[in-house]
């Protein structure tokens, strides 16, 4: 069966493939996902609903832009701070060092943690959005005991709703770090 005759069998409009090839170089499951799609939502719903888009990432390499700012760390390595890429803000993972000496602020995960949130919002802001926009972080652990402490500073800088987040106690970080956090934000 070819895609327009699947379209017209399952009550679907037809799309200009040339168009979509022309706007977005990469595409996929945009049939099966469709296809699925419509009887899933004829088995649930006696009302016909409207039919839902197919959203694709781009590969191209001029839609990836990197951020950068003096007022949190230089990365460590050959890594940007973040890049901007398809509506979401990527952060790297972020330490709790004073950027203007490059070490860390104290030795506590409580003094790193405060710190760490405060480099991940001037790099959120070189980017454009704030702590509201994010969308999913990751928290790496020195000690899993820290879990608490870190939890009370990190619930100050992201109100309701909280960003889906996972935490890992992991056997070493970088430079001896207790914490670190890196996180997705929406554009």
């Amino acid at each position: 069966m070819t895609w327009a005759a699947a379209a017209s069998r399952f009550q679907m409009p037809t799309m200009d493939v040339a168009a979509l090839r022309s706007r977005a170089p990469v595409a996929f499951g945009v049939g099966c996902v469709s296809l699925a799609g419509a009887n899933f939502r004829r088995s649930i719903s006696p009302a016909r609903s409207k039919p839902f888009a197919c959203l694709s990432t781009s590969t191209d390499t001029s839609v990836k832009e990197a951020v950068h700012t003096d007022k949190a760390p230089a990365a460590l390595g050959p890594y940007s701070q973040a890049i901007k890429a398809n509506n979401f803000v990527f952060v790297s993972g972020v330490l709790g060092l004073v950027p203007e000496t490059g070490k860390f602020v104290s030795d506590n995960v409580e003094d790193q943690t405060e710190q760490v949130l405060k480099n991940m919002g001037e790099i959120l802001k070189a980017s454009g959005v704030s702590y509201s926009a994010v969308v999913k972080t990751t928290i790496l652990l020195a000690d899993l005991k820290d879990f608490k402490k870190v939890n009370e500073i990190y619930a100050k800088y992201f109100q309701s709703p909280a960003p889906a987040r996972a935490t890992y106690q992991v056997a070493a970080l970088p430079m001896d770090a207790r914490i670190e956090v890196e996180c997705i934000a929406a554009l």
